[in-house]
């Protein structure tokens, strides 16, 4: 798939992904366990918005922080998902690398997360993260390189 082609969309409206993913029933354990719901889509950009409801019985460290691997797995989740956004809903993008940078301690509740597909090539997607707190201030940003990996049907 070259570069151009994925700015494209596929065929889907940005609110035909958005509704997908605010509808769907199978949502991966991973993505509940850290609140992941969908905001906003943008084909053209190749980037999405999300949310996350960082539940602190579930999330914190001995600090009541955010423990830093589960601020790493939001990144992962922005980036991976604004892949399959790129892709027009064809592939999934598994991580082969990601290096994250922590500006602030991030606390339980609302994290805005943004997701962005940097360059998309045949092998190698190239990716940037950042996650929010309520303030807009930022917590964390991360850089990573994925694996385009087309699927037979995206599953509703």
């Amino acid at each position: 798939m070259s570069e151009a082609a994925s700015a494209e969309p596929k065929g889907l409206t940005d609110e035909a992904i958005l509704e997908r993913f605010l509808r769907s029933k199978n949502q991966p354990t991973g993505s509940q366990t850290l609140g992941f719901r969908m905001v906003a889509v943008s084909q053209a950009e190749r980037s999405v918005e999300v949310e996350f409801d960082a539940k602190a019985e579930l999330l914190l460290n001995p600090m009541k922080q955010i423990q830093g691997g589960y601020l790493c797995a939001m990144l992962d989740e922005c980036m991976s998902v604004a892949c399959m956004v790129a892709s027009g809903m064809t592939a999934v993008a598994p991580t082969l690398e990601m290096k994250t940078s922590f500006f602030r301690p991030g606390m339980p509740g609302k994290i805005r997360g943004v997701g962005k597909v940097v360059k998309w090539g045949r092998q190698v997607a190239f990716t940037e993260g950042e996650l929010f707190d309520p303030e807009g201030r930022l917590l964390a940003k991360a850089t990573g390189t994925a694996i385009p990996t087309p699927f037979a049907s995206y599953k509703k």
